[in-house]
C-alpha cells in the first residue's frame, strides 16, 4: 500500500500537529500514517482526505501486481 498523506498536508502547508487536531488523533498517529507504520480505518482514511481535499484514490491505494 502506497499513501501520499506526507506529500498532500506539505501542499497545503500543514503540520502533523495541525492535521493531526484537524481529524481528531495524535501527530505521532499521523507520522506513523506516513511512515506506512500504521494502518488507519477507513473512517480515519475519510476524515484525512476531507481535511486535505483529497479523495481517497488520491492518497490511499494498492498497487497492482505485474
Amino acid at each position: 500500500m502506497i499513501n501520499r498523506v506526507k506529500l498532500a498536508r506539505m501542499e497545503q502547508s500543514l503540520t502533523q500537529q495541525q492535521l493531526a487536531d484537524a481529524v481528531g488523533v495524535t501527530r505521532q498517529t499521523i507520522n506513523l500514517i506516513e511512515k506506512a507504520n500504521y494502518n488507519p480505518s477507513l473512517n480515519l482514511c475519510l476524515a484525512i482526505c476531507y481535511s486535505l481535499k483529497k479523495t481517497l484514490d488520491d492518497l490511499f491505494w494498492i498497487e497492482e501486481e505485474k
